[in-house]
């Protein structure tokens, strides 16, 4: 169990989703004044008895945890749903001047005209010797924001006004390439992997809409656990799984899925959801994602819940400002990968996303690890800025803010080298 001291309720700010990134005055980010709290046992199972081993956790305390976090936090994701569709609509050999090839895949849901869909971009090394493994991800801004090439498709979904370059919620030309540094793919393709990425817009628009325009509309709504944004996210990413298995260009049991920020809450729950993934990244998730959610600190249930209603379940509002009422924390969702690896990455500026609160998730999920004979992070402390700890648990923090770098992705290979090259 994990104690601190008690803090007095805080207050509430009305913020705007496009301040959401910066830290907000009026929250806790004094280490001093986090409250006290207990966490969760993750190795207890509901009746009380302790887990003692693998095929326990396996078919008894991880169902448990999976059914607790889909209840009370992201909603209950469907199966697969209609029978998809793939059409290869662009690709090159030529990619990164010679170095990689370059695939554009549809993947559409059912049929008809109004039948939803998503663009899978993928870039595979050049000359590859067999399967790839792969690293994927939802990106923010559509997936030609990735790189700039013109030959990849410019998306024509409805896009938050984030800056130059988006006109009546419609990106333009202007935003070829805006993204780029956020995903090192000659690095990754240099380094024998592939990266795939998808336009988290293609699932659901990241606003309110009701569920009205992305692929909730392909099933019936259920109730106050039925999933939100988050979920449709964390379900495409699964599908794009499901392609990779028909493409034999891709490695498809040796697929790491990434996200940043809420696109890293949506990558925490697609690999707790599908043990199909080998491995999972959590790059500034903060709360709702890698950070202890009981800690308070930076943001909280409740101004996640105000700024963005429609990213979890409906049951989750019944803990703002009743954080220790949660059955589960975030410790539970990342041993949830166990015994797969997972990393989590925090940023010294990001304060926000409460980075001590994501490496105690990350240091606790560990017993977990141990169960199956497994190092978890294998320090007691802290790491020091830029200095990782990688056993089956990885984690940095590094200089900066809330971003993604290419300090980021060099550790996310190293960790991908440590586990998919033995």
């Amino acid at each position: 169990m994990f104690h601190v001291k008690h803090l007095a309720k805080l207050t509430l700010l009305l913020l705007t989703p496009a301040l959401l990134l910066a830290q907000q005055p009026g929250f806790n980010y004094e280490e001093a004044n986090v409250p006290t709290y207990v966490l969760p046992e993750a190795l207890a199972l509901d009746g009380g008895d302790r887990v003692m081993d693998e095929k326990t956790w396996t078919n008894k305390r991880r169902p448990e945890i999976l059914d607790l976090f889909a209840t009370h936090v992201y909603g209950r994701m469907p199966g697969a749903g209609p029978k998809p569709s793939y059409e290869v609509f662009e690709q090159s050999d030529h990619a990164l001047d010679g170095k990689a090839s370059r695939k554009q895949v549809r993947v559409t849901f059912g049929s008809g005209d109004e039948a939803p869909w998503m663009d899978i971009l993928l870039y595979l090394p050049a000359n590859a010797s067999g399967a790839t493994p792969v690293f994927v991800g939802l990106n923010f801004g559509g997936n030609h924001t990735v790189r700039p090439e013109p030959e990849i498709r410019l998306s024509d979904r409805w896009m938050r006004d984030r800056g130059e370059g988006i006109v009546n919620h419609r990106a333009t030309e202007m935003t070829r390439g805006s993204a780029a540094s956020r995903w090192a793919v000659e690095e990754i393709v240099a380094h024998g992997y592939g990266v795939a990425t998808i336009y988290c817009g293609d699932l659901d628009p990241d606003f309110d809409d009701g569920f009205e325009n992305g692929v909730h509309r392909l099933f019936d709504k259920t109730g106050p656990d039925d999933w939100g944004t988050i979920g449709a996210w964390a379900w495409g990413l699964s599908r794009a799984l499901d392609y990779f298995e028909t493409d034999g260009d891709v490695n498809h049991e040796r697929v790491a899925v990434m996200g940043h920020s809420r696109l890293g809450k949506a990558a925490l729950w697609a690999g707790a959801a599908d043990e199909r993934f080998a491995m999972v990244i959590s790059n500034d998730s903060g709360c709702g994602g890698a950070a202890l959610s009981r800690r308070r600190f930076g943001e909280t249930v409740e101004r996640i819940n105000t700024s963005f209603p429609h990213w979890f379940a409906g049951n989750f509002k019944k803990y703002n400002d009743n954080e220790d009422g949660l059955p589960v924390d975030s410790h539970m969702l990342l041993a949830l990968m166990a015994p797969r690896p997972v990393y989590v990455a925090s940023a010294l500026e990001d304060q926000w996303a409460d980075p001590r609160g994501e490496f105690l998730s990350a240091k606790i999920a560990g017993e977990v690890y141990e169960l199956f004979g497994k190092k978890g992070l294998g320090v007691e402390k802290m790491p020091a800025v830029e200095q990782p700890a990688m056993g089956h648990v990885g984690y940095h923090i590094r200089r900066g803010k809330h971003d993604v770098t290419d300090y980021d992705w060099a550790r996310y290979i190293d960790f991908a080298d440590k586990h998919f090259r033995r």
